[in-house]
């Protein structure tokens, strides 16, 4: 890979990181640190993979949390392994039950979105899959973070003050009382640079490291989740968690100009990543920042996510075949619709035939890409009295319509945002990379990807080049840096672009290229929250 190592899009950014033994990135430095602290301890990628996420449920629990969901692609023994660990709806929830309880559309906040949290189960599936060290070692690091507490970062500190701003006028009803008395214990988000703990945290933590997760699902924790739910009406059941698996998967993917982009199969959305790279592929980029480049990846990206919400759900309920949305020939087909002016994007038919991300890699060759996420935040606003469990609120995902086939259903997984990636070349790894960030995710993959394959930046200038996101018909928002001359253009091609104030709604990555000849890791964290580099 032939990159630019002294190319970058604004000079205030941090530089890429090279290291050779080992490396872990993600967007909160304690979190980072405790990862390669296992992996220095005997562990492996995935050990500290495993360590970084636990970590992240309690220093960024604005983003993430035990109660969420997570996604995996796992380099190990020449192999790429897909883990989906997300959990489906109750098994008793339906529209009409939805229907009879008032409401027309499944709301954010509350029981009734709240789906099977996957999170602990994931954990202990990579640990006995792949894992070097025990699992109960593995999460210590986390433990003690929550049981002694951890200063209040930067932007880890906005976002918290956010959302207790928005939740104390909107969250009044009394299911939602221990949200408060878990994250903000003295009437208001802790302050920037406050030492904040969650002794309950701890203790569920704890319970998970010497269960293997087996508490969570079908001992005591279990009961308190049920317990929960049943006293305020909701659908999640002990019988629900009990029956919860995280599934192995064969990863999909697509050839970009000799690269193949991996992404997780459906109910992930990483499927629309890749239909927008193949649709680009037909085009020549011979300049990064030029207004045909920009006006073709927004188009190409409206097109494959319209389809990607129209058709993306747990794989077995959809109505077209995954292979059929990656044809080169339905590409083609979807190119012819890009012309020179914004369209108003529509699904097409093809041929039948609030997110927390992570990258690890070690001296041994593994590599790990791991997404785990509440969703919308803190997700449902509940916590389960005196665990720390922020539960997530994926079912908000679900269509009310019964011919979608999205739609909602018990025991069904849901359209889900959260994706990790990986890069490989002649079927030896380039490395992971993941954008979290709602809907942001598939739209940062691809330009993540072109930064890289296209334009050839490094991984810290992929990252730090600034992002557009299409919100919907023909309107995109841009970053404050985003060029302005070349904004003013697009408009002319009726693109409706706002410009907006700073970059939190554009995601926020991570990447890790080795280096094939060496062995050496290059890493790139993100500019736009309180990322870090661990390296070794």
């Amino acid at each position: 890979m032939n990159q630019d190592f002294n190319s970058y899009p604004y000079s205030s950014q941090r530089m890429t990181t090279f290291a050779q033994n080992g490396m872990v990135a993600t967007s909160q430095p304690l979190a980072a640190q405790a990862g390669l602290d296992i992996m220095k301890q005997g562990g492996n990628a995935i050990d500290a993979a495993i360590a970084t996420a636990a970590c992240l449920t309690v220093v960024e629990p604005t983003s993430n949390g035990i109660g969420g969901d997570n996604f995996a692609l796992v380099w190990t023994k020449g192999k790429l392994h897909g883990l989906n660990s997300s959990g489906p709806s109750p098994a008793t929830i339906s529209i009409d039950a939805v229907k009879e309880k008032g409401h027309e559309e499944i709301p954010a906040f509350g029981w009734m979105p709240v789906t099977v949290p996957g999170v602990p189960a994931g954990w202990a599936e990579l640990s006995k899959e792949f894992g070097k060290l025990p699992f109960k070692d593995v999460l210590q690091p986390a433990i003690d973070y929550a049981e002694k507490g951890y200063p209040i970062s930067p932007v880890l500190g906005k976002f918290w003050k956010s959302a207790y701003n928005k939740f104390k006028d909107t969250l009044t009803d009394e299911q939602f009382t221990s949200w408060f008395e878990t994250f903000a214990p003295n009437g208001r988000a802790p302050e920037i640079g406050e030492v904040w703990r969650s002794p309950g945290h701890a203790e569920t933590l704890r319970s998970i490291a010497e269960t293997n997760a087996e508490s969570f699902y079908k001992g005591d924790i279990a009961d308190k989740i049920d317990a929960f739910s049943k006293q305020y009406d909701g659908f999640l059941t002990k019988e629900d968690l009990a029956q919860y698996k995280p599934e192995w998967v064969d990863p999909i993917h697509t050839n970009y100009r000799g690269y193949d982009v991996w992404e997780i199969p459906p109910n992930g959305q990483g499927l629309a990543a890749l239909m927008a790279l193949n649709t680009l592929e037909g085009y020549e980029f011979p300049e990064k920042e030029s207004t045909e480049s920009y006006h073709k990846m927004i188009e190409a990206m409206k097109l494959a996510f319209v389809d990607g919400q129209t058709y993306i759900t747990e794989e077995s309920h959809m109505s077209v075949d995954v292979k059929d949305l990656l044809s080169k020939e339905y590409a083609d087909d979807r190119r012819k619709l890009i012309g020179e002016n914004a369209i108003t994007p529509e699904p097409g038919t093809p041929p039948k035939g609030g997110t927390v991300y992570l990258s690890t890699a070690d001296g041994e060759g593994n590599m790990v890409s791991f997404i785990q996420s509440n969703y919308m935040g803190f997700g449902s606003g509940l916590v389960v009295p005196g665990t720390g469990i922020a539960l997530q609120n994926r079912g908000h995902n679900f269509s009310m319509d019964p011919s979608h086939d999205n739609s909602l259903e018990g025991g069904k997984r849901t359209y889900h945002t959260i994706i990790p990636g990986f890069l490989t070349k002649d079927n030896q790894p380039v490395g992971p990379f993941g954008v979290m960030g709602g809907f942001m995710q598939p739209q940062g993959h691809v330009q993540v990807v072109m930064n890289t394959v296209d334009f050839l930046l490094n991984p810290q200038a992929a990252l730090d080049a600034p992002r557009w996101q299409w919100m919907g018909d023909k309107t995109v928002t841009v970053e404050p840096h985003f060029p302005n001359h070349i904004a003013q253009a697009l408009a002319r091609k009726g693109h409706n672009i706002r410009v907006t104030l700073d970059g939190s709604g554009f995601g926020r990555g991570q990447i890790i290229w080795r280096n094939p000849e060496t062995g050496v890791l290059y890493g790139g964290t993100e500019s736009r929250t309180d990322g870090s580099i661990a390296a070794w």
